[in-house]
């Protein structure tokens, strides 16, 4: 069973602990029942036939465990797997040889698969129907197209815009799951976790308090604990009490909502600078210094699910909700913040 990655050779110290942080088993995975279900399911059935799970398209927001699933899949089928980002696929022959180096029953696990380019994507229809991988070979009348039978494999995607998947790459997958936010109480158990496979000693309100302002993401209740033990570490005796953690969280400009800086930089830029809104994403991003993409995908989930922010055709709109927690008066009443 192997691992191999279109990386660099040198894994950063924090990305090696992220990865001692993930659940190897379904069974230790924290929330998400209903896809834990229904994949539990699909796996004990495919190992039952001997036959390669089917393809998987795994949507939600950073952080949820998406990247985690795929593992889990691969140590549940005691499988090989092969872990690439989509926009690293650069060229044909690329994608030609990921799929040619797989075994049998292998996982191949594409990262941001929406943005596979549209020729990579051609290779991968009959490779994922039919196992087979058809190559032209020769150009004009003398091209002729040479095919060859790949090992049953099963491709696990990973998305956080299905909207930019083609309809013909989406059809292909048989399992489509939706990862949704996780509760405090979900959180708080992954901390506790992580906590102990850390070595560190935690309040339970105190992981309480860390699972409350994480964003409803694991990725982010994770990087907030080792934060925090730092601060225990360094300026406490080790052990992270109640009083350690909110130290630690007003250290990290993270508030009582698990907003952080940029959040309430992205709400009171609308505000302040665009009067509420509506403004274009073209001119938040310029006007915060932060890539479209990032804002989209990182910081407007999160606000929209707060309630605190609208997309609307014409551009982004503070609600009232958020500006009532910036602390301005309703946009009804016509007087502003200063």
């Amino acid at each position: 069973m192997s691992t191999q990655f279109l990386a660099p050779a040198v894994v950063p110290e924090e990305e090696d602990l992220e990865q001692s942080l993930r659940p190897r088993r379904l069974a230790e995975f924290v929330g998400q029942e209903r896809i834990k279900e229904q994949l539990a399911i699909s796996l004990d059935a495919t190992k039952a036939r001997d036959e390669p799970l089917d393809h998987v398209l795994l949507v939600g927001p950073p952080g949820l465990g998406k990247t985690s699933l795929a593992f889990i899949v691969r140590e549940e089928l005691g499988v090989g797997i092969r872990c690439v980002a989509g926009p690293a696929l650069e060229r044909k022959g690329d994608m030609a040889a990921i799929l040619t180096g797989l075994e049998r029953h292998d996982v191949l696990f594409v990262d941001e698969i929406h943005r596979l380019n549209r020729a990579i994507e051609e290779i991968l229809y009959p490779a994922l129907e039919d196992f087979r991988l058809d190559i032209i070979v020769g150009q004009g009348a003398a091209a002729r197209t040479l095919t060859l039978d790949l090992p049953p494999f099963t491709l696990i995607g990973a998305t956080t815009r299905t909207g930019l998947l083609t309809t013909p790459l989406r059809d292909r997958f048989g399992m489509t799951f939706r990862l949704d936010y996780y509760d405090a109480p979900e959180l708080g158990t992954i901390v506790r976790r992580s906590a102990r496979i850390l070595d560190v000693e935690i309040a339970e309100d105190a992981a309480d308090e860390i699972a409350r302002r994480s964003r409803g993401t694991p990725r982010i209740a994770n990087r907030i604990l080792r934060r925090v033990r730092d601060v225990a570490q360094v300026k406490h005796d080790g052990v992270i009490t109640n009083e350690v953690a909110r130290e630690a969280l007003e250290l990290l400009e993270v508030d009582d909502r698990g907003l952080e800086r940029i959040d309430r930089e992205l709400l009171s830029t609308i505000l302040l600078k665009f009067g509420g809104g509506p403004v274009g994403l073209s001119t938040l991003a310029v006007a915060l210094g932060e890539e479209q993409d990032t804002i989209e995908d990182v910081y407007e989930p999160f606000l929209l699910q707060l309630g605190f922010l609208q997309r609307t055709p014409r551009g982004r709109i503070i609600t009232e909700l958020g500006r009532e927690q910036l602390g301005a008066p309703p946009a009804a009443d016509g007087t502003k913040l200063f």
